[in-house]
């Protein structure tokens, strides 16, 4: 007699920056078994290849991963790990009245919501003639940051992240990372900080709670933000 047939159930949740619906699922044991040897072995392609199969694999809507923001990545992957896990998150935090006391700390993931800050633009001004379209990075910086736990050079971050380049109405055209990459060094540091703003202000995932410290009685307000903030 063969083995029954485990039925995976799916699960339903909106996407960030689009709003649309996407159904999902709870990754399984050998996806989970993947990301895990990835991790263990610390090496930044295979764990993006990880991350990827695993996110095509248990995303069960025709999505173009392309076109995913990068808070959608990072929204996306807590929820299906929360199914696939825990709902409930647990961390240990310090108290900022005293910068040594450590709180132990819980809440739910559907708690956890993306940041939407005031004043965040794509479209950068930098001259009278020249204005940047930028888009957020990609699947690849997401497995840098929180999983590699590597440091980003800022230049080739807003290189990989530039869109388009406008002269008065007219689209610059394509180009290649290298001529992106050599063209945001001839940026002045006013024009620099303009494009750095849009990675300041740039939406995230962000919790707010508040934990009293049980050595002084002082309430501490903590922001967790960042995908790898929710697994410190």
């Amino acid at each position: 007699m063969p083995l029954p047939e485990i039925v995976t159930p799916t699960y339903t949740l909106t996407v960030p920056s689009t709003k649309k619906k996407i159904k999902y699922r709870p990754f399984l044991v050998k996806e989970q078994k993947i990301l895990i040897v990835a991790l263990e072995n610390n090496d930044q392609e295979q764990i993006l290849d990880a991350i990827t199969t695993v996110l095509r694999s248990c995303i069960q809507t025709r999505i173009v991963f392309d076109d995913l923001s990068l808070f959608d990545i990072e929204f996306i992957f807590l929820q299906i790990r929360a199914r696939s896990i825990s709902e409930e998150i647990e961390l240990k935090v310090t108290c900022a009245d005293d910068g040594k006391t450590e709180v132990n700390v819980s809440f739910l993931v559907d708690d956890v919501k993306v940041h939407f800050p005031k004043g965040h633009k794509k479209v950068i001004k930098l001259t009278d003639d020249i204005t940047v379209e930028m888009k957020y990075p990609d699947l690849d910086y997401f497995a840098a940051v929180n999983f590699a736990k590597k440091q980003v050079d800022p230049y080739d971050l807003v290189a990989k992240c530039i869109k388009r380049v406008y002269v008065g109405e007219d689209d610059s055209g394509s180009f290649t990372f290298e001529e992106a990459r050599d063209w945001v060094e001839k940026l002045t540091s006013e024009q620099f900080d303009k494009i750095q703003n849009f990675f300041n202000t740039m939406p995230t995932l962000r919790h707010e709670l508040k934990v009293k410290n049980p050595k002084t009685k002082v309430e501490n307000p903590v922001v967790i933000e960042g995908l790898a903030d929710f697994f410190a």
